[in-house]
C-alpha cells in the first residue's frame, strides 16, 4: 500500500470571497478569512488580490499565511478559516474519510503541453527508460503523493512490475546529492525544483504525470459543503472572479511571475515551464487522478469526481 502520509501534504493556497449587498440595503461585504501557502498551483487568489480583482467584484478578502496544507484543512473544517485551496488527491482522501470538503472553483492544472513535473536521473546514469528502473530506487517528495502515483502509473504503462521498484521519501533539496552519489537511481519532482535540478548534473527521463492524463486538475479552491449551502451566491461570485483570473494568469505569465515572487518568494523568471490553470470546474479533469489514486493504493476505491465538486456555483 502507498504510505498514507500524503494526508500531510494537502496543498495550500488562498480562497477569498464576500457576500454581495442586497438591492436597496446597505451592508458591509462579508469578510473572508482565507488560508494561504506559497505554492504556484494555488496562486490564483494571490493574483486576484494583487490585481484588485476581488475588490472590483466587491469582495472583502483577508489572506492568512499558513505553514502547510494540513493546517489549512483543519482551520477550514473547524470554521477558523472560511476556505482554502488543496490538491485534488487531498480532497479525495478527505472525502473518503467522511469530511464534507467540496471544490468551489478551479486551480492549477497539469498539461503535457507545458509539463511541470518529471522523472530525472543523474547525467551519468545508465537508466534510459522505464524498464531500466526495475530493481531500482526512486525518490519522491512525499510517499503516496501525486508524484508517486504518476510514476507508478508510468512504470505500469511501460511493463515494469510494481514490486520491483522501491520508493523512498526525500525533500527536493536532498535529491541532487542522492542521485549523483547513487543513493537513489531516479527522482520525481515538480517545478520549480525540476528546472533547478535539470540545471545540474541530471537529465530528464520522462514527464511521468502524462501517465495519469495529459490534462488533469491538480487542485482548486474548496470550502465545506455547509458553508457553500449557506453562502451560495457568494460562492458563485468567488467562482466568477477565480475563473476570470485563471484566464488572465494563463495570458500574462510575466506579470504572474512578479506576483508569485512577491507573495511566495519563488523565483520564476528562469523557469521553462509555468503552472497553467483551468477556468472551469470539470469533473472529467479531476477523475483521472482519483482513478489512478485508487488503482495504486492511495485511495481505497474510486468514486465519481462530481461528489467533491460543489453544485450550482458555476
Amino acid at each position: 500500500m502507498i504510505d498514507r502520509r500524503v494526508l500531510r501534504a494537502i496543498a495550500a493556497s488562498v480562497l477569498c470571497f464576500a457576500l454581495a449587498p442586497r438591492p436597496g440595503v446597505a451592508q458591509q461585504p462579508y469578510h473572508l478569512r482565507v488560508g494561504t501557502a506559497p505554492v504556484e498551483v494555488g496562486a490564483l487568489a494571490f493574483y486576484a488580490a494583487d490585481q484588485g480583482f476581488f475588490k472590483k467584484a466587491g469582495l472583502d478578502v483577508e489572506l492568512v499565511a499558513m505553514a502547510n496544507g494540513p493546517a489549512i484543512a483543519a482551520a477550514v473544517a473547524s470554521g477558523t478559516l472560511d476556505a482554502g485551496s488543496a490538491n485534488a488527491l487531498s480532497i479525495a482522501l478527505a472525502h473518503e474519510r467522511g469530511l464534507n470538503f467540496v471544490y468551489v472553483c478551479p486551480g492549477g492544472a497539469y498539461t503535457s503541453a507545458v509539463p511541470t513535473a518529471g522523472l530525472v536521473v543523474a547525467r551519468t546514469s545508465t537508466v534510459q527508460n522505464a524498464k531500466d528502473l526495475s530493481g531500482k530506487t526512486i525518490a519522491v517528495a512525499t510517499l503516496g503523493s501525486i508524484g508517486e502515483i504518476a510514476t507508478r502509473a508510468w512504470l505500469d504503462q511501460n511493463g515494469v512490475v510494481q514490486g520491483n521498484v522501491k520508493f523512498v521519501e526525500m525533500p527536493y533539496s536532498s535529491m541532487e546529492t542522492a542521485l549523483t552519489s547513487g543513493r537513489v537511481d531516479a527522482a520525481t519532482m515538480e517545478e520549480p525544483a525540476l528546472d533547478r535540478m535539470l540545471a545540474t548534473d541530471t537529465r530528464l527521463i520522462a514527464p511521468v504525470y502524462d501517465a495519469i492524463s495529459k490534462d488533469f486538475a491538480e487542485g482548486g479552491y474548496f470550502a465545506t459543503a455547509d458553508f457553500v449551502k449557506a453562502h451560495l451566491d457568494l460562492m458563485r461570485r468567488f467562482n466568477a472572479v477565480i475563473s476570470a483570473t485563471a484566464r488572465w494568469a494563463n495570458a500574462n505569465p510575466g506579470t504572474t511571475a512578479r506576483i508569485l515572487t512577491k507573495y511566495t518568494g519563488i523565483a520564476t523568471d528562469d523557469l521553462k515551464h509555468r503552472v497553467r490553470y483551468h477556468d472551469t470546474l470539470d469533473p472529467a479533469r479531476v477523475q483521472p487522478l482519483i482513478d489512478a489514486a485508487a488503482k495504486y493504493g492511495a485511495l481505497k476505491a474510486t468514486f465519481p469526481a462530481s461528489q467533491i465538486i460543489a453544485q450550482g456555483v458555476q
